[in-house]
């Protein structure tokens, strides 16, 4: 079996690398003279330095692995997604398609595996999701993701498909969940940085992760989600993993802002977007998401942090 992973991002990367060990990985860059250097290095110095390529990667700006491959994993930033399946999408139809992102397209505030769908076959549209940081998994060490798929027989399939032994998939059916929970517990990692980065110590961060997975599983339930795939991997998991690592690049904007400092604007934010756009979709479903809607007020500059704090904590009392 030959899988092909689009997009030679960090997480792409790490995909990749960690697949080789046990099959024919081609990993797919959309700059052609950034193929080639990885190729000839064997490395992807700007993205994962210190990660080594095994024999069965191959790297290649070229659509040929695609066609070939059995398998294709997207692991491009989720504003991307669209673009770049515009740019490969004759050369992926009707194969099993999984996306390796996270979070919420703003123009259509669909998640990545409904996207998919829409260039395969929806039963053969997949997400894999949950507690992750690229470079862990790129080094083997072991970790556990959710693999999200409507088709049942497709989704045992994936899940034989793309484990390893350090890479191990629990399987559901709850597309929906695992989309939201993937995104959303980014609007929350960028909540709890800020409240680190502005010194406002490690017990507001733990109430501000409790409240935030509240909201999480409020509106996601109201849109159709399982509330047992929120409290797995793909919602908690990877909630607790993202609002406690500087690895995690949504945590450490957060921080930056916490700080009063300017973020690295070639660093992808998914939280960022995925904060507008859930905002938008909880104020069309009257819910109340008081996190969501401060992260947003703050990255659009329309409150001052004082003035955040203030207003999460002087809302009405009442009970948990």
């Amino acid at each position: 079996m030959t899988v092909a992973v689009l997009g030679a991002g960090a997480f792409g990367t790490a995909l990749a690398i960690t697949l080789a060990r046990h099959r024919n990985v081609a990993l797919i860059a959309r700059d052609s003279n950034a193929a080639t250097l990885m190729q000839n290095a064997r490395i992807n110095e700007r993205r994962l330095p210190g990660a080594r390529f095994p024999e069965n990667l191959e790297v290649t700006s070229g659509s040929q692995a695609l066609e070939i491959a059995d398998t294709v994993l997207v692991a491009v930033p989720m504003q991307q997604m669209r673009s770049a399946l515009d740019e490969f999408g004759n050369h992926v139809r009707g194969k099993p398609l999984v996306a390796c992102c996270k979070g919420i397209e703003l123009k259509t505030l669909t998640g990545p595996a409904r996207i998919l769908g829409e260039y395969t076959d929806p039963t053969r549209a997949a997400i894999l999701t949950g507690p992750s940081f690229a470079a862990d998994i790129a080094r083997g060490l072991p970790t556990a993701l959710t693999l999200a798929c409507a088709d049942g027989t497709m989704g045992a399939e994936l899940q034989k498909q793309l484990r390893t032994d350090t890479l191990r998939l629990y399987r559901t059916e709850d597309v929906t969940g695992a989309e939201l929970g993937g995104a959303l517990k980014n609007v929350i990692a960028i909540a709890c940085g800020t409240v680190i980065g502005a010194g406002l110590g490690e017990s507001a961060r733990a109430a501000l992760m409790t409240r935030g997975y509240a909201e999480m599983m409020r509106i996601s339930v109201a849109l159709g989600a399982r509330a047992e795939t929120l409290s797995g991997l793909s919602g908690f998991g990877d909630l607790a993993l993202t609002c406690t690592s500087e690895q995690s690049r949504n945590y450490r904007f957060g921080i930056s802002i916490g700080h009063r400092d300017t973020f690295d604007p070639s660093i992808t934010v998914e939280g960022a977007s995925t904060a507008r756009a859930i905002t938008r979709k909880a104020q069309e479903l009257g819910i109340e998401m008081p996190i969501s809607q401060a992260v947003v007020a703050l990255l659009d500059d329309k409150a001052a942090l004082r003035d955040v704090i203030s207003m999460l904590l002087s809302r009405p009392l009442k009970e948990e």
